[in-house]
């Protein structure tokens, strides 16, 4: 519903709306119906700004299963290469967090 009102500006800022509202091809009231239309964005605005806030609170599963930790699949690596390496009557060494191991193994 539309509805009337009276505001009071200042002269030469009321030279500019006319200006301006001239320069549009439209009145004061038009420019009023301008800043509706600002009014109106701006809530669509915070409305959507809280809806994406909320889902990024939320989360987002993406489909990864449990991961391994480190040092047990790092230490479960290096009894396959050792397995592996048995047969071979081979040594190697390997480098686990940071420190150095060696496994010899004897065939």
């Amino acid at each position: 519903m539309k509805r009337k009102i009276t505001i009071a500006i200042d002269r030469a800022l009321l030279r500019q709306a006319r200006a301006l509202a001239a320069q549009r091809g439209t009145s004061i009231s038009g420019l009023a119906a301008e800043l509706a239309k600002l009014v109106n964005n701006e809530q669509e605005y915070q409305q959507a700004r809280a809806r994406a806030l909320a889902r990024l609170a939320s989360g987002f599963h993406l489909g990864g299963g449990k991961m391994p930790a480190v040092r047990s699949f790092m230490t479960d690596k290096v009894r396959e290469q050792s397995v592996v390496l048995s047969g071979r009557g081979l040594a190697t060494s390997h480098r686990l967090m940071g420190a150095r191991s060696c496994i010899l193994v004897a065939s």
